[in-house]
């Protein structure tokens, strides 16, 4: 039950580890950190990404920036309270690490599969200059009853086709990982600026519920 739970969330990154552990929390006497990752697209601009890593699986006392890895591992969230409500705080969930000599070339540096269910209505709009985007929220069930919940973000013919997609259905998605920095207002005089991580859809597929006579 459990591997099968995991099969319906999994990442790979290939990049450079660009950032110093920050303490997270701990769980059952294990401590868990935080370190950001360089991650370049093939338009040469980068996505920065936040990993999560266990005590068990890296000395966290030792800086590691500069060093180029290879991640294995899962998109999870959860709900940090501040400023009166929920913020949804996204991070590659890190099963395993090995670290390498070079990144390849190959495209295949960012990669993440998932297998949800949206849990809130799509989303649909066009830019100024006609693109067509719609925004989603999966549903991603993890083991003991728990779920992460995942913004993803479609173009063009995957936005129209996402657009018509009905709360509760279950969808597969494949894409990468991007960071996007925006603007959040504080007051009417102070903004500040903050990142948002979402999958960038390359393809998704409905999955239709399966009938019993």
């Amino acid at each position: 039950m459990t591997e099968k739970v995991i099969e319906n969330n999994q990442v790979t990154l290939m990049g450079e580890i660009v950032s110093e552990f920050t303490y997270s929390h701990e769980i059952y006497g294990e401590g868990f950190y935080m370190v950001d990752m360089e991650v370049f697209r093939l338009s040469d601009s980068a996505d920065i990404i936040p990993l999560m890593i266990s005590e068990r699986l890296l000395d966290t006392t030792q800086s590691y920036a500069g060093c180029k890895i290879a991640v294995l591992g899962q998109f999870r969230s959860y709900n940090r309270h501040e400023e009166r409500k929920n913020k949804l705080v996204l991070s590659v969930f890190a099963r395993e690490i090995e670290f390498i000599d070079e990144v390849a070339e190959n495209g295949k540096t960012n990669q993440i599969f998932l297998d949800g269910y949206i849990c809130k209505e799509p989303i649909y709009r066009k830019t100024p200059l006609g693109r067509e985007i719609a925004d989603l929220l999966l549903a991603v069930n993890r083991p003991y009853g728990k779920s992460d919940y995942i913004p993803c973000i479609c173009w063009g013919r995957n936005a129209r086709y996402a657009s018509g997609f009905e709360v509760g259905s279950r969808c597969m998605v494949w894409g990468r990982i991007q960071s996007r920095e925006y603007m959040k207002k504080i007051s009417e005089e102070e903004a500040e600026k903050r990142i948002a991580y979402e999958v960038s859809v390359s393809k998704l597929e409905l999955v239709e519920p399966t009938t019993t006579l």
